[in-house]
């Protein structure tokens, strides 16, 4: 008879936990959206269209409607005691002052795009929630007055688009990827296929709204020239949460031209690759050749080789682009049937690999379906990389399953902003910048060793790069370069990866960080840090 007591209170005891874990977590839910009803106008929605649990059907695609890196989506990542979607500026005000009342750490998630998974990933706090905005999602256009106010929630292919129903002639300069939301892309700078005519995406913001750490909905005359400062090119969620943007439209001509142009190592791909390198970042302005680097099968006998494909944009038609490569760069061999001229929007869905043909409307689609398990990390350079350097390289990519390096190129408008002008330092004197990528579909088993290969290649480029600081690109996170811990503010450990990300405008950042943040509620692993308080001692001896 004993034999079956124990057993029948170990369930007993197990069901009992597994009622209080979920009374708690069902009260969290309760209290919050008590409040958030309180401090917003949620009395005619139904909670269910805006909150979920983990006990909810829905609560997992949700979590993993937009999240792109299949590493923190794992069964054994944390999960947010519930998600928090809402659907006006006021309930995100009240997430705010809610999470303050109630104690609980606060992600915030505009696309999801967060390479180490912040935003809807929290290593250092429990509870915490997810805030996502991806209801969020206006974008007014005005074209009389060349500018555009931006939910951030919306997503980069979103904007490109309205903008485009608009006028063929008006574009905007920022990503790439076209799943991005803005939210969070133009706070960490936003480059793009543009950038070399007219700088980064958060160069060409001229107002904001914001909810800062006290609850507070501030524009940027209610902000202050320091926090709007701040919050373009500082990385998400360290002075608060963006609710809208306001971008300046860019004139573009009515039709460009791009091409893609592909080399292996067979065709003198790696003097091909040091020639783009002379080159790159003195080209014409309207000229834009960034450089994907990947390892490719080249026969039945299971050879690789590596191939580098030249993808360009040039604001102009064909016949003036082929002028400017004679001129500037013939080794790569363009011709006429390289090159496709076609509208703006449609550049945008070429350079994010849409299919040919495909209509601009799928850029209203918002989420990637691109998912996969990956680690990155990015390199500025500052000097050409040698043949000698490059062969060493295609080695080490031979030896990873599926690596990808994309190279950036910098030089024209963004020689010409000054590092000071916003946190993105990353300015004069870069000839281009380089992300590394190691991608698996293997799920968690063979993590250790991509994460391993990444950080050999890493080690490997360190003498050709740039140095003191070896720079860093911070919308392409990187938590081996350092992060915050629990409770702990320590600004001496922050600076190491500070200084990567932002350079000399780091101790800025920080001293805007504690003027408008002291008490760091919006914190994450590599979130700025506040300055130390000083204690009463130190204070009494400095008043001695």
């Amino acid at each position: 008879m004993a034999l079956w007591i124990k057993p029948s209170l170990a369930i007993l005891l197990f069901l009992l936990l597994q009622h209080s874990e979920y009374s708690s977590a069902a009260s969290i839910v309760e209290n919050f959206a008590q409040c958030v009803s309180l401090n917003s106008d949620l009395s005619v929605l139904p909670l269910s269209t805006i909150f979920f649990t983990a006990n909810d059907s829905s609560f997992t695609s949700i979590l993993e409607s937009s999240a792109q890196n299949l590493r923190y989506l794992v069964p054994s990542a944390p999960k947010p005691e519930f998600i928090f979607t809402p659907l006006h500026d006021s309930h995100v005000q009240a997430s705010v002052i809610c999470s303050k009342q109630l104690g609980l750490h606060l992600r915030v998630r505009s696309g999801g795009h967060d390479y180490e998974g912040l935003s809807y990933v929290s290593e250092i706090e429990k509870p915490f929630i997810v805030v996502d905005l991806s209801n969020l999602r206006l974008v007014n256009v005005d074209i009389e007055l060349n500018t555009a106010w931006i939910q951030a929630g919306a997503t980069i292919g979103e904007v490109y688009y309205r903008i485009a129903k608009k006028s063929r002639v008006h574009g905007y300069p920022a990503g790439l990827c076209t799943s991005l939301g803005i939210g969070g892309h133009i706070i960490g700078g936003a480059y793009g296929s543009m950038m070399r005519k007219y700088g980064l995406g958060a160069d060409n913001v001229v107002d904001a709204k914001i909810v800062d750490a006290n609850g507070r909905i501030l524009d940027r005359e209610a902000m202050g020239e320091d926090l709007f400062w701040a919050i373009r090119g500082s990385g998400g969620a360290s002075f608060g949460i963006i609710l809208w943007w306001k971008i300046k439209l860019v004139p573009v001509p009515e039709t460009v031209t791009v091409f893609t142009v592909a080399k292996t190592l067979e065709q003198g791909g790696t003097k091909v690759l040091y020639k783009w390198q002379q080159v790159v970042d003195k080209l014409d302005e309207d000229l834009f050749i960034r450089a994907i680097i990947q390892v490719v099968n080249a026969g039945d006998k299971g050879q690789k080789t590596i191939v580098t494909a030249y993808q360009g944009l040039f604001l102009g038609g064909a016949d003036r682009l082929l002028q400017v490569m004679q001129q500037s760069f013939p080794e790569l061999g363009l011709t006429k049937k390289d090159c496709v001229e076609m509208s703006w929007i449609e550049s945008v869905l070429y350079i994010a690999s849409f299919p040919t043909g495909t209509p601009p409307e799928v850029l209203l689609q918002g989420k990637s379906t691109f998912k996969n398990y990956f680690k990155a990390k990015s390199d500025f350079v500052k000097e050409p990389i040698t043949e000698t350097v490059l062969e060493g390289l295609w080695k080490k990519l031979m030896e990873e399953d599926s690596p990808l390096t994309i190279w950036t190129p910098y030089g024209g408008m963004m020689s010409k902003i000054p590092e000071s002008a916003i946190p993105f330092p990353h300015r004069n004197g870069t000839i281009f910048m380089i992300q590394w990528l190691s991608l698996w579909q293997d799920g968690e088993k063979d993590t250790a060793k991509h994460l391993n290969w990444i950080r050999k290649v890493y080690d490997y480029m360190a003498p050709h790069v740039s140095m003191l600081p070896r720079e860093s690109y911070v919308n392409y996170r990187d938590l081996d370069l350092g992060m915050n811990k629990k409770n702990e503010v320590n600004f001496i450990e922050a600076s190491g990866w500070g200084n990567k990300y932002f350079k000399g405008n780091f101790d800025k950042l920080v001293i805007i960080k504690t003027m408008y943040d002291p008490d760091n509620f919006f914190r994450h692993e590599q979130s700025i840090p506040t300055l130390p308080r000083p204690s009463s001692e130190s204070m009494g001896c400095s008043l001695a």
